[in-house]
């Protein structure tokens, strides 16, 4: 394995690593997806190793690719003039059961992301571990390889429903301990299953059937607008005149 500068960061890992990792590298963003058991040894080497000193975990996260590349935005049936929303939501949120995403792009459906950072040798790393059961997703926790990721591993297991094994406290961190599913998840509804409030004559939180009427939040599609057009044509000619 050469040490010289010119060597890419792909290049070293390929050679430290060989089959272990599948590598790829687009806008000079460099991936490694690899298997959950190689995970923590692949994870160590990465931080210890002087070749890669990857000394920094900046960020984890999930990912739920159920449905990854299908899109209901239309964009032949909308409106040709003003706004339109060029999607329309169906039943809880966005579909219902028969019409949900399915995962005809990617045979696992979760994966976990983690974006490492070398300070040393200035260089970025992303490593995709994919998790081979979608009923049960889980993954090795990397606390005793980075214990920062802590809080990381909380939030995607509660986002999520990843389990990381081996973290020593995972619970929920951004929803109420009593909330039920994983709000990421691409089949959970947008509008939730239950609200929660305050009663006061029974003074406790109580939960309830949610109340909110099912609408589609997303960014509308912008047409040509008139008088942007008009004002382009009258700068253009004054361009022209001076």
């Amino acid at each position: 394995m050469s040490d010289t500068p010119a060597t890419s960061l792909a290049e070293r890992l390929a050679a430290r690593f060989g089959d272990t990792l599948t590598i790829s590298t687009v806008r000079n963003e460099t991936t490694a997806e690899l298997a959950a058991a190689d995970l923590i040894a692949v994870a160590t080497a990465l931080r210890d190793e002087p070749a890669f000193r990857f000394g920094e975990l900046i960020d984890l996260c999930g990912v739920d690719y159920l449905g990854y590349g299908q899109t209901e935005w239309d964009t032949n049936t909308a409106a040709g003039e003003g706004f339109s929303r060029g999607v329309e939501g169906q039943a809880m949120g966005r579909f219902d059961w028969a019409g949900r995403p399915r995962a005809d792009n990617e045979p696992r459906r979760f994966a976990s992301v983690i974006h490492l950072l070398s300070i040393e040798h200035n260089h970025r790393l992303r490593l995709r571990v994919f998790c081979a059961d979608d009923s049960m997703p889980v993954v090795p926790s990397l606390t005793l390889v980075w214990p920062g990721v802590n809080w990381f591993e909380r939030e995607a297991f509660d986002l999520y429903g990843i389990i990381y094994d081996g973290h020593p406290d995972l619970r929920r961190i951004l929803t109420d301990y009593g909330f039920v599913g994983h709000p990421f998840r691409k089949d959970f509804p947008l509008i939730g299953n239950v609200e929660v409030r305050y009663d006061p004559e029974q003074k406790r939180v109580i939960y309830e059937p949610v109340s909110i009427v099912p609408r589609v939040l997303v960014p509308r599609t912008i047409r040509d607008d008139a008088d942007l057009m008009q004002a382009k044509a009258e700068a253009a000619d004054d361009w022209q005149r001076n």
